[in-house]
């Protein structure tokens, strides 16, 4: 498959209630070992892709790494690839399309698009992280690309309070990034199942769980609606608590 291809097989991986599976790699080996086991697309995971180089998540790892090492993901296996691109590395938009552009040419065919502020504190406004969806589908569109953004929203990773207080500022900002462009919606840290439920029911987008801790079942996921689920940080995690392991067998 070419690029436009691969980026049409993606957006038809999303089903409602029969979600597309994401175990998150975070370079080219680690990409390919898991499109070798079957899986239909590779993503990586930023916190991921930082800390097996040495820096930390939030955009410390520079853009011109990050190009490499999704070059050489796209590279190493056939599927369709996406990427958690953070906050795009900018907050000028005629900046942010650019950084899209730089990477749409490598392959990838998907992105993470968080409503973070770029190495600041809060959230985006609902307005201005549409302006910025709508940068990156300009760019995607000059590209001839049909980039699936998966529109991300903090509204509950990391937040305290009761996250039913935040379902309906989650929906507004659901409605808003759909019009913008976004091709899907993100809702890390959002952990029970009613909830999760209330988010698919009120938006047309594709949504994307994270697993964690307390969030229910792949099954009970897909029973609820979800059309994609998503392993972030877990796979590197679990890989490097098994490497030392091994590693004290060996040494001791």
């Amino acid at each position: 498959m070419n690029q436009m291809q691969k980026a049409k097989r993606f957006t038809k991986l999303h089903v409602k209630g029969e979600p597309l599976i994401l175990f998150n790699a975070w370079d080219a080996g680690s990409a390919k070992a898991i499109a070798e086991t079957g899986a239909k697309a590779v993503a990586t995971s930023s916190w991921s892709v930082a800390e097996a180089q040495g820096f930390s998540d939030g955009e410390d790892i520079p853009l011109p790494f990050v190009e490499q090492i999704v070059k050489q993901i796209a590279r190493a296996v056939d599927v369709p690839v996406t990427i958690d691109f953070e906050g795009g590395y900018s907050e000028d938009e005629g900046e942010l399309a650019a950084n899209v552009s730089r990477v749409l040419s490598l392959g990838l065919i998907g992105i993470n698009f968080e409503d973070r502020v770029v190495k600041g504190k809060g959230l985006y406004g609902a307005d201005r992280q549409s302006k910025r969806i709508a940068a990156v589908r300009r760019a995607a569109d000059k590209a001839g690309i049909d980039l699936f953004i998966n529109a991300r929203t903090d509204t509950f990773l990391g937040q305290s309070g009761d996250p039913a207080k935040s379902i309906q500022e989650a929906l507004d900002r659901a409605k808003a990034y759909e019009g913008a462009g976004a091709s899907g919606f993100f809702i890390p840290g959002l952990q029970r199942a009613a909830l999760i439920g209330r988010i698919v029911e009120g938006t047309t987008l594709p949504v994307n769980v994270m697993v964690m801790d307390g969030v229910p079942s792949n099954k009970r996921l897909a029973e609820l609606g979800v059309a994609r689920i998503s392993y972030g940080p877990i796979p590197y995690i679990e890989t490097l608590e098994a490497l030392k392991k091994k590693a004290e067998r060996v040494h001791s």
